[in-house]
């Protein structure tokens, strides 16, 4: 697709906010202690980019979501932890809200978030649900005014971190998916509690936890759209952030693939640069028209998003190959680094890490071959 004049602008102000502030020396920091720091995420809302696309009247930057996907990609590659700070309040945790949230809900909720001075988690994965997020056993009973919910989520990012959390909960147990709500829950308030921190593989800076909901008290006024109307919220929110997880793996791919050149370049081996060799170069043709094509499905579905057409299945198609695509790319670097690759001192360490979960999270591959399959072979 053709950029416009603002979308390399938006290009430029993300690619030099990144190497400017997302230093190696903090990002080996957030390596080691777990944490991302604060000052970083200040100014990061600062420069708009967790509103980028929400709109102006909820107090966001009010541009598209090729715009979205351009910050996604630049910040990704240079930390995809990072990208997840951006990714949330534009994608799986602002997106309910924007979906069915009331004026109310968006103004105490949203527009905090968009500022960077709260956190909105999305919890929709259970322990026995997962691919098959319509299982969910968390259950929502009516109690006057009130909804009382129980049940346990699992693998929520930024749970931790969240002062508030998207929960998805069956109001009506006989109906399976039809039966789902969608409630604003405050972490903070009684019955709500989080279990440890996960020691995961890559993604460290970002907390990812369990939520408990132990008899948890949520007014009627905290029910977000319709009753037993939340999984279509979902499900519709997930579009977005499967496009956003699709921006994220070409970004980190884009970063593989920088890294393999930079060494292959560097290296010398029986007296020649090793980039000279045919294998090593042909793997880099290889990575870099694989990396070309994932970028125009993530931009065609992008640009399928802002022109109101359907972009489901192209929004797993994205997300599918961008991702398995990513996965291959940083696996190729690395072995082009050889024994180095495998140290923590060479970026592509931490790219192999961070990317192995992209083919995971909002989706699996697995997932998204069904709905590819299931939108072509539709009678």
């Amino acid at each position: 697709m053709k950029f416009t004049e603002q979308h390399e602008l938006i290009r430029k102000l993300a690619r030099d906010f990144a190497e400017k502030e997302l230093t190696s020396e903090i990002l080996d920091k957030v390596e080691e202690m777990g944490e991302f720091p604060q000052e970083i995420l200040d100014k990061m809302a600062k420069a708009g980019f967790f509103g980028i696309k929400i709109p102006r009247e909820f107090d966001g930057a009010g541009a598209d979501t090729v715009s979205y996907v351009i910050v996604m990609e630049e910040i990704a590659r240079v930390s995809a932890v990072a990208s997840i700070y951006v990714s949330s309040p534009n994608s799986l945790s602002g997106g309910p809200l924007l979906l069915s949230g009331t004026e109310q809900q968006i103004d105490k909720y949203l527009k905090p978030v968009v500022k960077g001075e709260k956190m909105l988690a999305f919890a929709l994965t259970e322990p026995g649900a997962g691919s098959d997020a319509g299982g969910v056993a968390t259950t929502a009973v009516e109690d006057g005014d009130y909804y009382v919910l129980n049940g346990r989520k699992t693998f929520i990012t930024m749970a931790p971190l969240a002062d508030f959390a998207v929960v998805y909960a069956k109001t009506d147990v006989s109906k399976g998916s039809r039966g789902i709500s969608a409630f604003i829950v405050d972490m903070k308030q009684e019955g709500v509690s989080c279990g440890k921190p996960e020691h995961k593989m890559g993604l460290i800076g970002c907390a990812t936890s369990d939520i408990i909901l132990e008899n948890v008290r949520v007014h009627k006024s905290n029910i977000l759209g319709e009753l037993n109307k939340g999984f279509t919220n979902a499900m519709k929110t997930l579009d977005v952030g499967r496009i956003g997880v699709a921006a994220q793996s070409i970004g980190v791919a884009q970063a593989a693939l920088d890294e393999a050149i930079k060494y292959a370049k560097e290296r010398k081996q029986f007296g020649r640069c090793i980039g000279d060799f045919q294998a090593i170069s042909f793997m880099i043709a290889d990575m870099a028209t694989k990396l070309k094509a994932a970028k125009h499905l993530v931009y065609d579905a992008a640009y399928l998003k802002d022109t109101n057409q359907n972009a489901s299945m192209a929004a797993s198609m994205a997300k599918y190959y961008a991702a398995e695509t990513c996965n291959e790319i940083c696996a190729k670097s690395l072995q082009i680094h050889g024994g180095y690759g495998y140290i923590k001192d060479y970026k592509i360490e931490r790219l192999y890490r961070d990317c192995r979960v992209f083919t995971i999270y909002e989706g699996t591959s697995q997932v998204q071959q069904m709905v590819i399959a299931g939108q072509l072979l539709k009678k």
